[in-house]
């Protein structure tokens, strides 16, 4: 993956739970002014319904920049305009230049690897969620063993207790017989 790949993926953000890029990242790219930018989407308004383009309220963009850690943009007077793939698809058909069209190619390039990396990613999720479920059950498994292992040696202590007690009682029936007279041996 090319260093441009990385640095467009880079600038796609997951906001309202939608991918979308930021009106200034954008307008770096394609080279131009981020004002000029904004103007040609204000020209052309009916190309750019809610689910295509949207402005960030004032807490996402404060959490945006903590997620960025960028201490300042630049003085901005309204807050930036973000493009899901399908606004920035629709850029293209604003901006002409070369850079513009080259750039644009490189977006729609990343949104569709990010896609393709989220994906994956659910998969994977899947199947560690399927992982966890056999996981748990072998737990579960494991714990009835131990619990029959437990009974079972607390039925081996209960029966090697009888032993004991059954040998000293046999002891103790020894020690009175050694103690009891004996008959002499022999003729009377």
């Amino acid at each position: 993956m090319s260093d441009e790949m990385i640095l467009i993926q880079n600038l796609i953000y997951e906001i309202r739970g939608k991918r979308v890029m930021l009106d200034f990242d954008l307008a770096k790219l394609y080279q131009v002014e981020t004002r000029s930018l904004n103007q040609a989407v204000q020209r052309n308004r009916e190309r750019f319904p809610p689910d295509f383009m949207f402005r960030l309220t004032t807490e996402e963009f404060a959490n945006l920049k903590s997620q960025i850690v960028t201490s300042s943009w630049g003085g901005r007077r309204k807050l930036p305009l973000v493009f899901t793939e399908q606004g920035v698809a629709m850029l293209s058909g604003l901006l002409h230049s070369t850079i513009a069209i080259q750039a644009n190619i490189a977006i729609m390039r990343a949104f569709v690897q990010v896609r393709s990396y989220l994906l994956a990613a659910s998969s994977l999720s899947a199947e560690l969620k399927e992982l966890k479920a056999k996981v748990d059950l072998l737990q579960l498994q494991q714990e009835e063993n131990l619990e029959a292992v437990n009974d079972l040696s607390e039925d081996v202590r209960k029966d090697i207790d009888n032993l004991y007690m059954a040998i000293a009682a046999l002891s103790a029936r020894i020690d009175e017989k050694k103690n009891e007279p004996r008959p002499r041996i022999g003729y009377k």
